[in-house]
């Protein structure tokens, strides 16, 4: 198979990389290029040249088959940084008989099109839908290769208006993290459909079923089912690992864990660490840490601690069950305690 291509290029000189721009695939080089000569790509950011055809790569990201048809890559637990390019959370793809689902679309462009070549590397399938869990960087970033795949763009209700008003500070900050070369061609994209209330997705003898989740981990968090295989994609309102990153409402995610358990689940993928728990034993840890969150938020606010003190000590007896502790625990601690002194 032939895949459409295009150089990026910093500034318009290098460095460059080339980009992958699926949506243009044939099985012939020729038959590949009078598909780009009929509908030309739109232009990325720094891209130099037009696009042109060229064998595709027959490695991607490293995706495990944990049940039959239930594909999972596991980020890296780490901050987001040059040497991962925004890699650092779960991705996931479900085959059905007669299309594919991929659940979240990892931290850069560069990602989705890792994510996008291991997917061709097992099915030809049309890829039909990307489900984004929330809306974390880590997590939407890739998503434009799907679209460009052909995929609808699934999230809840809110997201498009989440992404809209972060998308700066979001660009701004990756950026800086993975580096403007492997940030090229970043761009977030917004949801082509936002689910309010509980909905399917057929992918031909599979079913997903797409849950809206009051506001938790964020306020725009979802999670997928496949019922089949009773697998839960739990996106970031599990953690495993990593240090748990509260962007939302503390009493909130734990209502949601609660409602969560009901799931006939025997599998579940957090939206970090794992790769894959048992259901729903895999999320007491994360359980765990914020009722320490919230025991410990109380008592200093019971014994009237400012804020900038109770920072410091709230959730700190967890700090050695998690990886990257100190990089998101005082930001919980700051959370939890403005949205638990109004008790």
């Amino acid at each position: 198979m032939f895949e459409a291509f295009v150089m990026l290029c910093l500034d318009g000189t290098e460095p460059c990389r080339t980009a992958l721009r699926p949506g243009w695939d044939a099985a012939t080089e020729a038959a590949c290029a009078d598909a780009i000569a009929r509908d030309p790509p739109s232009v990325l950011s720094g891209q130099t040249g037009a696009a042109f055809c060229a064998p595709r790569p027959e490695t991607g990201l490293a995706f495990d088959e944990v049940v039959p048809g239930v594909f999972v890559h596991l980020g890296a637990v780490a901050e987001a940084g040059p040497d991962n390019l925004g890699d650092v959370a779960n991705i996931a793809f479900v085959v059905g008989s007669h299309s594919v689902a991929v659940i979240d679309a990892g931290g850069s462009r560069a990602v989705g099109e890792a994510a996008y070549l291991a997917i061709r590397e097992r099915t030809d399938l049309p890829i039909v839908a990307l489900i984004l869990t929330h809306m974390h960087p880590d997590h939407v970033f890739g998503a434009a290769v799907f679209r460009e795949a052909g995929a609808g763009i699934i999230g809840r209700a809110g997201l498009g208006r989440a992404l809209a008003e972060r998308d700066e500070s979001y660009r701004e900050g990756f950026s800086a993290l993975i580096g403007a070369e492997g940030f090229l061609g970043t761009e977030i994209v917004p949801p082509d459909r936002e689910v309010t209330a509980v909905e399917t997705l057929d992918l031909g003898g599979r079913v997903l079923r797409i849950t809206p989740r009051p506001t938790a981990h964020t306020a725009t968090d979802l999670t997928v089912f496949d019922t089949g295989a009773g697998v839960l994609f739990a996106g970031d309102l599990v953690f495993h690992d990593h240090a748990p990153a509260l962007d939302g409402s503390l009493k909130g995610w734990q209502a949601v864990l609660a409602a969560m358990a009901e799931e006939s689940a025997s599998l579940m993928v957090p939206g970090h660490g794992g790769p894959v728990l048992p259901w729903p034993e895999g999320a007491e840890p994360l359980r765990r840490y914020l009722d320490t969150l919230a025991a410990d938020t109380r008592a200093a606010l019971a014994a009237g601690q400012p804020l900038s003190a109770a920072a410091r000590e709230i959730g700190r007896g967890e700090a050695a069950n998690w990886r990257l502790f100190d990089l998101f625990n005082a930001r919980n601690a700051t959370t939890a305690y403005t949205e638990l002194e109004w008790e």
